[in-house]
């Protein structure tokens, strides 16, 4: 290309109009057509203003065909004009060649302007080179260049992802001295960048501002929403729908219903649902989805099923959403049917979906699902991710395949807290807090710190072992973490306590912590109640109520259990009577099952009977009330009552181990040798295995477990003579004393 001659000619000017006219729209192929035809023409021009629509053409187009037009420019001196040089260095910076585009503006000392400066400052921030953008706009200031409002906005946006405060207070006055602050995309920024760092600096510039736009109520309600305080950005909406000429748009809407959801608010949430329709944003899927969300998170999966059935256009986000309310809400069956429907849809599955999916597995405890749903992940590559490995590792420990979890555990490249922590569970789960015990140890030497759940799962693994020693080992570390005062730690370390049978030391822990909880309480009532110290349980039950704590359905089953195990049968029925008089609860199977039992232990079967006759009925097919009438029948040789309570047992819970013993148990002790050998037959036709029951006993710090007929132990010979020398003895007591009863021994393992 050779600019030496320059011709002009009657078709040059609707040439250069047509360049800017395609440039405007952003036609940049029709650019770079009008130019060639120029070319062709053999027209040259002294027009600058042609060339920045070419080379911003050519920047979206051909690198090439730009960097040879730039030579073209500086053969024939175009270069120092200002606005073919900030031009070059627009081409540079959108092809992402940084170092050229400062090479372009170095050697433009005397023709550089604001525009210039803008343009790099602007560049750079706009391309992710933050610390450097910021840097050429300390230089630019000490040059005296005035920004422009988009340059200004992007300042304040990188100090606000870079989370430096101080340069942010030095810019807060600059845009004020500098007259920025007039302008409300200005002010919206400065806003954000303070809802980052100091909600109270943020709600001191928001009431300080004159003219409030949708967008600065919409960066207030999401920044409380954001520092977890969602009731007050409910609150800051309530004001903001009474404010004329302010409309709440999609992102506001998205915004308030995440608060709804994240302080359980339905029914707000609810309200905030009749906007939506109201204002026509039940077509933007995106407010559709957060509906779907909100619904789900504040226990209405109904409602959240039926947003989702309205939505004509449906996302992978909308079938994870509803996916993943119904997990969350324990709608396992629901879930199921859904994933059905995913498929018949073609619905493409993503991590959140295989997540969910082992949520499923984990619940049915479905261990051939969950390898098939790991050959899934192999197949697409998804155990590059931590989460869905973790959900698998979760989901093999949950069906008891603890072996193949560790085997993932093992294989993975990069082991976060979670993983860890989810190991730790899986063990305790699977009754091998050794193992858990050890991989907690292998953490802390590779120097992943824990979180609240890890210090939680451990405390678990403690617990299982029962083991003192250990468990005020774990305490220590729940201490020295830092996580002691913690609520929910707290309440694990009563429960851990209580398992090992150290009531002082769980009260010493319930009264340290600082903060309880409902749940902390009934801790604390279950472990009273677990320790046979029954009226100790009732003492702290009504001090819980003196302290303004409404009792909920686990409170009152902690209390009901702590009498049924110490026969206070008068107050546990009192107790229950209250649950619906006076604390507005509604008992469910779990409390009736208790009464029955209750009831079972003291002889009082005809009361039990009546119990059960008074529930409603989708409560009577709860198969630990038949359970806890059986037990009562084989106790009191009430073997014609017990009959009817067999028979539902069994139907109920056909894989359960316990019906079967008890009943071929309560036959046995009746004479019925037949009906005794039937039953076991018929646990064995099933395939049902028998769970052996177990004591523990703590000798020299260490819990050592009984377990009937184990020959494990490395001393088990010892072990079984010294129970046959004890039986022995009980034989010969027996037979002085005429008795006929023959006592059962638990053999140490």
């Amino acid at each position: 290309m050779r600019f030496s001659a320059i011709v002009s000619g009657s078709k040059l000017p609707n040439w250069i109009l047509r360049i800017k006219e395609s440039s405007t729209n952003g036609k940049w192929q029709e650019v770079v057509s009008h130019y060639h035809e120029i070319k062709k023409a053999g027209i040259q021009t002294v027009d600058v203003s042609v060339f920045p629509p070419i080379l911003k053409a050519w920047s979206f187009l051909s690198h090439r065909h730009g960097k040879s037009l730039h030579a073209c420019l500086i053969k024939q001196g175009f270069d120092s004009f200002t606005s073919i040089g900030n031009s070059i260095m627009g081409f540079y910076i959108r092809r992402g060649d940084f170092d050229i585009a400062v090479d372009v503006f170095n050697s433009m000392r005397r023709s550089r302007d604001s525009v210039s400066w803008n343009i790099l400052i602007h560049g750079h921030l706009d391309n992710g080179a933050l610390v450097a953008g910021l840097w050429w706009f300390t230089n630019a200031r000490v040059a005296g260049f005035e920004p422009n409002i988009s340059t200004m906005v992007l300042v304040i946006q990188a100090c606000r992802i870079l989370g430096t405060k101080h340069d942010g207070l030095i810019l807060h006055g600059y845009v004020i001295k500098s007259g920025f602050w007039a302008i409300s995309s200005v002010q919206n920024s400065l806003l954000s960048m303070y809802v980052d760092a100091d909600m109270e600096c943020a709600r001191e510039l928001f009431d300080e501002m004159h003219e409030k736009d949708v967008i600065s109520w919409s960066v207030m309600i999401g920044g409380y929403l954001q520092w977890e305080e969602p009731q007050v950005g409910l609150q800051m909406f309530r004001k903001m729908v009474l404010v004329p000429g302010i409309e709440p748009d999609g992102v506001v809407m998205v915004s308030v219903l995440k608060a709804c959801a994240s302080s359980r608010d339905v029914c707000t949430g609810r309200l905030v649902h009749g906007l939506v329709i109201h204002r026509g944003f039940d077509c933007d899927l995106f407010v559709e989805n957060s509906l779907i969300d909100m619904y789900s998170k504040c226990q209405d999966a109904g409602s959240a099923f039926k947003v989702f059935n309205e939505i004509s256009q449906r996302n992978n986000v909308s079938w994870n959403s509803m996916l993943s309310g119904f997990v969350l809400n324990e709608n396992y069956s629901e879930a199921q049917s859904l994933i059905s429907s995913m498929r018949k849809e073609r619905v493409e599955t993503d991590e959140v979906t295989l997540v969910n999916i082992l949520q499923i597995c984990k619940y049915f405890v479905h261990p051939f699902h969950c390898k098939s749903i790991h050959c899934v992940m192999i197949r697409r590559g998804s155990e590059a991710n931590e989460l869905v490995l973790s959900a698998l590792i979760d989901a093999y420990a949950k069906c008891y395949l603890i072996e193949i979890a560790w085997e993932v555990f093992a294989r993975m490249r990069r082991r976060d807290v979670v993983s860890w922590s989810t190991m730790i569970s899986g063990f305790a789960h699977c009754g091998k807090p050794d193992e858990a015990i050890a991989v907690y140890q292998e953490m802390d030497r590779d120097l992943v710190k824990p979180n609240v759940i890890t210090i939680i799962n451990l405390l678990e693994a403690c617990s299982v072992t029962a083991e003192l020693k250990r468990s005020k080992w774990a305490h220590g570390v729940a201490i020295r973490q830092g996580f002691a005062s913690e609520v929910t730690v707290g309440t694990a370390v009563v429960d851990m306590y209580s398992k090992c049978g150290e009531i002082l030391a769980s009260r010493r822990a319930f009264d340290q912590l600082p903060l309880k909880n409902i749940v902390t309480w009934s801790a604390m009532i279950a472990a009273y109640g677990m320790n046979g110290l029954a009226h100790e349980a009732l003492a702290l039950f009504a001090e819980m109520k003196r302290h303004g704590l409404k009792p909920n359905p686990v409170t009152t089953l902690s209390v009901l259990a702590a009498c049924s195990h110490c026969g206070l049968v008068d107050e546990g029925l009192s107790l229950f009577k209250s649950m619906v008089q006076e604390l507005g609860l509604e008992p469910g199977f779990e409390h009736y099952s208790c009464v029955v039992d209750m009831l079972g232990r003291a002889g009082k079967l005809d009361t039990a009977i009546e119990v059960i006759k008074t529930m409603p009925h989708n409560l009577k097919n709860g198969a630990s009330i038949w359970g806890s009438l059986l037990s009562a029948c084989r106790s009191y040789g009430l073997t014609e009552l017990g009959k009817e309570a067999i028979s539902r047992v069994l139907e109920l819970e056909p894989s359960n181990s316990a019906g079967y013993l008890v009943a071929s148990s309560m036959y046995a002790a009746d004479g019925l040798w037949d009906d005794a050998a039937r039953i076991r037959v018929l646990a064995k036709e099933k395939g049902v295995k028998v769970v052996a029951g177990y004591s523990l006993v703590h000798i020299d710090n260490k819990a050592c477990r009984f377990v009937a007929g184990d020959g494990s132990h490395p001393r088990s010979d010892e072990i079984f003579s010294m129970a046959q020398q004890l039986h022995d003895c009980i034989k010969i007591d027996e037979k002085k004393e005429g008795n006929t009863w023959l006592a059962v021994i638990e053999c140490l393992t």
